[in-house]
């Protein structure tokens, strides 16, 4: 039996359609969501998202619509923050974090959520570096006959780029301190998400302590955006295993396009 994770920044949902119709057909048991919205204020499908001069539509209730496709699957929303996104000129209230689904096949036997850089803000999305958090779970895989814990998150954006920092460092350290609430030395373990760092952060060496090894790297994976995303620097999302984690398949999947962020498949056996 094949276990299927697949971990996206959604981006809230800007590019809707294909976004929907892969999710309906990429057949994931565990989907590691970053970038979700939710407004239950609100009955409008689109929203917008203003900062300065980014201007970025996003779907105001992207988790409530992901939720519709996948209705074999336990759901879970970890907010970073209500802020603020506009209905034509009105200003409405609207969540913004990790979604995390399981398929029901797959039971969840422990999971653990909480902020990685800074705390949850009620009233607004924050100074940039904004909060960030993290959800992991240990699950047990029944194909398997085993327990394995899967954590992924959404790490904190400077705006002066995505080198090391004393923030990302600390960012780093409560990951590993998350993550050691559940999983059990041993048992296999996957860590992913948008990271927004390098390849070379300290990051990497902090979760090395776990035994952990990238795959996108490892594997010559050289671009983790696609061309919705026109900047330099083109790693942002990653995936780490433990040995103890059968890789049976696992691709940067470029086509198709569903974010600025392409998706990390993973399928363990």
């Amino acid at each position: 039996m094949i276990l299927r994770i697949i971990s996206l920044n959604a981006w809230g949902g800007k590019l809707h359609r294909p976004l929907m119709d892969y999710f309906r057909a990429a057949e994931a048991d565990v989907l590691c969501l970053q970038e979700v919205t939710r407004s239950v204020t609100v009955k409008s499908d689109w929203l917008e998202y203003r900062d300065g001069s980014h201007i970025l539509p996003q779907r105001a209730n992207l988790f409530e619509e992901i939720k519709a496709v996948l209705p074999e699957h336990d759901a879970f929303f970890s907010p970073t923050a209500r802020g603020e996104l506009f209905d034509d000129e009105n200003s409405v209230p609207s969540e913004f974090g990790l979604a995390t689904f399981v398929h029901r096949s797959v039971a969840v036997i422990g999971h653990a959520a909480d902020f990685v850089h800074g705390e949850f803000s009620a009233d607004s999305y924050g100074e940039h570096p904004r909060a960030r958090n993290a959800h992991a779970l240990r699950l047990f895989d029944y194909g398997a006959g085993q327990a394995i814990t899967i954590a992924h998150l959404h790490g904190l954006r400077d705006m002066a780029g995505k080198g090391d920092t004393p923030a990302r460092r600390g960012q780093a350290d409560a990951l590993v301190s998350l993550i050691g609430q559940i999983w059990r030395k041993g048992e296999p373990l996957v860590v992913c998400g948008d990271f927004n760092v390098l390849p070379g952060s300290v990051m990497f060496d902090v979760l090395g302590g776990f035994g952990l090894t990238d795959l996108v790297t490892s594997r010559g994976f050289t671009d983790t955006r696609t061309s919705h995303y026109a900047k330099d620097g083109r790693f942002a999302d990653y995936m780490l295993v433990t040995p103890e984690v059968g890789v049976v398949r696992f691709d940067v999947v470029g086509e198709p396009e569903v974010s600025d962020h392409r998706p990390l498949l993973l399928d363990i056996g």
